[in-house]
């Protein structure tokens, strides 16, 4: 999945109608993302974070000559492939986008990069897929991403457990691409520091009752109950009837997880709980809290930075192409991303877009400290926190 794309698939990628172009004075930009489903509750903090950096853009009028950026919305559902794939066919060949800002959960972003980014040769950079397999996935240099691989993330629970002592637990998991693919990360990596898994079971989204589940992981036993699912369905339902049973009363959590609504409704339970989730801190992170709370975006949500990144890498990659097209976007990115170039951080996408149109380079930073590796995704930071007092505490970034 190397992302030195050669002059031959460049040209490739220009070919045919299914490669969206400009229209006029408009470009449109797909926002998709599972605005019902399993993570409903964080993904508007995405998508206006996405268009945050698009509105930014917009305000300079610095934008190939003029040229609005338009935002499309479509709903992935997070974990429906057929409805994600319609979705981002619509985009394409209905809404003309000629880049995708999505899609947000593992298994439908691979649904929508095969079947449908791939055959129209458009471009999509997702901030919050994080299955390991994405990393290795056909994608003829059209899939990048700014929040980094599960495999690293499961490291790193890993070493917090261990830190902690924790020698002992139990894993309940997502049963998709996503949860699969954290919880093998993390499994090897644990048992690899010498704990113990004593059950590894997986649940369902959208069950009314996960007693079962809940049953099994108890009887197996464990210091902490590991939860690898979304905060919206199943990850809540399993640690809401792991309370009820009085199963486990400290969870250790992925990046799924992370939501105020589970904080809301579970909050008093989940005191001394802890996880992990891709964050950054730093200039950049700081220019985009400030940014986002002058707009009335919640910066504090997960992945909000992650897509503030993939929209604007999207918007400069056109300008570095010095058009909006898929082709010339996909081609980009990595050039804008990475350096050698002046460093651009959140508010400064005016002073980028000066750069480009002198001939100059850029080396986006953002808000999580771009840098494109290997396969074209982030290598990240994450942040441990731990519940205290009802709310998310900062531990430590890793």
């Amino acid at each position: 999945m190397k992302k030195l794309l050669m002059a031959t698939a460049a040209t490739a990628l220009t070919a045919g109608a299914a490669v969206a172009g400009s229209h006029g004075s408009e470009a449109k930009i797909g926002v998709i993302l599972g605005f019902t489903g399993p993570i409903e509750s964080l993904t508007p903090h995405m998508a206006d974070s996405a268009e945050l950096a698009l509105s930014e853009i917009n305000e300079t009028g610095k934008f190939l000559g003029g040229m609005t950026l338009t935002p499309v919305r479509a709903d992935s559902t997070c974990i429906d492939s057929a409805a994600a794939s319609a979705a981002a066919e619509r985009l394409i060949t209905t809404d003309g986008v000629v880049g995708i800002m999505g899609a947000d959960c593992s298994g439908v972003t691979g649904a929508v990069l095969a079947n449908v980014a791939m055959p129209n040769g458009v471009p999509m950079i997702s901030p919050s897929a994080t299955s390991p397999a994405l990393s290795t996935a056909e994608d003829n240099d059209l899939f990048f991403r700014t929040a980094p691989s599960d495999a690293r993330q499961g490291d790193v629970l890993a070493n917090v457990l261990t830190d902690k002592g924790i020698n002992e637990v139990a894993v309940t998991y997502t049963n998709n691409d996503y949860g699969k693919g954290f919880a093998d990360a993390f499994i090897a990596a644990y048992e690899g520091l010498g704990g113990s898994v004593t059950a590894n079971v997986p649940h369902e989204d959208g069950k009314a009752d996960y007693s079962a589940e809940v049953g099994a992981l108890a009887s197996a036993g464990g210091d902490v109950l590991v939860v690898l699912g979304y905060s919206d369905q199943g990850g809540k339902g399993v640690i809401q009837a792991a309370l009820d049973t009085g199963a486990f009363d400290t969870f250790a959590m992925g990046d799924g997880m992370y939501s105020d609504a589970l904080l809301a409704d579970l909050g008093a339970d989940l005191e001394g709980s802890f996880g992990t989730l891709p964050w950054s801190e730093g200039e950049g992170t700081e220019a985009f809290a400030a940014l986002a709370e002058a707009a009335g975006v919640n910066a504090e949500s997960s992945f909000t930075r992650e897509s503030y990144d993939a929209a604007a890498l999207l918007a400069l990659a056109a300008a570095k192409a010095g058009e909006a097209s898929a082709a010339g976007i996909a081609a980009n990115i990595l050039d804008v991303a990475n350096a050698p170039g002046e460093p651009i951080l959140p508010g400064e996408l005016g002073k980028a877009l000066d750069i480009i149109a002198d001939g100059g380079d850029v080396d986006y930073v953002g808000a999580t400290n771009v840098e494109l590796i290997g396969p074209g995704e982030a290598a990240g930071t994450y942040r441990e926190y731990t519940v205290t007092g009802g709310v998310y505490e900062t531990v430590q970034f890793r």
